[in-house]
């Protein structure tokens, strides 16, 4: 009896063993849905086997991962690009850093009212995201396909008083990103995120504008400064940036993201 007591006390000893050591880290990892929160999941065996457990926590928006990061309530995030971190850095002093480019979504122009983009009418409204990076991206985006006139189109960062020149009298205006595809209807065109472009269901191949794959615009993979060379941060880097993921990303959206390592 004594020795078949051992022997479970040994094996549960095991047991307990192989299981911390399964998880010997976790890193909570914030991400918008589509197609991030998608993306971190499909690495999370991998990670796991490792030694590492992956938590993803999906958020809506761009400003509360940043948040969130900055006061350590995950340790990473994947859900923007640098100009976008960039400036939420500075503006609200946040002391957070990119450690990977992943992908690039291409922002693009939508609509339910036309079918190509010469039938936009003197006049029309068009619909861009208002946050500053993303909304200077959707100006560069209607400058380069000749719908206005930016003063300067390297400026990352161009508002509504940076265009010169509005041959068509276009009404602007600057909504949520997250809103922008179920304006559809209210708008002559929406000019939406790649990320809330695939939550709902619109194509690269519907848009009517498209960002090319020479965008700035990549997504990053963000942790706080301090953290970029943290063993479980560094096997998370090397997996979103690996073959396996770039398969993954070309397989499953077929062209609508593109791998940007």
């Amino acid at each position: 009896m004594k020795i078949t007591l051992s022997k479970m006390l040994v094996a549960t000893s095991i047991a307990l063993s192989l299981s911390a050591l399964a998880y010997a880290e976790k890193l909570k990892v914030g991400a918008t849905p589509v197609p991030q929160a998608e993306m971190l999941r499909f690495i999370a065996p991998d990670l796991q086997k490792a030694g590492i457990e992956l938590e993803v926590v999906e958020f809506t928006d761009y400003i509360l991962p940043n948040i969130a990061l900055n006061e350590k309530s995950i340790d990473a995030n994947f859900m923007q690009h640098k100009p976008f971190l960039d400036k939420i850095s500075a503006d609200r002093k946040l002391d957070l850093v990119s450690i990977a480019q992943i992908h690039i979504e291409p922002i693009g122009g939508y609509s339910k009212r036309i079918k190509d983009i010469k039938e936009l009418k003197n006049g029309a409204t068009i619909l861009i995201p208002n946050d500053p990076t993303n909304g200077g991206r959707a100006l560069i985006l209607l400058h380069n396909n000749g719908l206005i006139k930016l003063k300067d189109p390297s400026n990352l960062s161009a508002k509504e008083t940076d265009i010169i020149d509005n041959p068509k009298k276009l009404k602007i205006k600057a909504l949520e990103a997250a809103l922008l595809p179920k304006t559809l209807q209210d708008a002559d065109l929406a000019i939406v995120n790649g990320n809330y472009a695939l939550q709902a269901n619109l194509s690269a191949k519907d848009a009517l504008i498209l960002e090319d794959s020479r965008s700035p615009y990549a997504n990053i993979l963000v942790v706080r400064t301090g953290d970029e060379n943290n063993k479980a941060i560094l096997e998370l880097k090397k997996a979103m940036q690996s073959d396996k993921m770039k398969d993954f990303i070309e397989k499953t959206y077929k062209g609508e993201i593109v791998p940007a390592f």
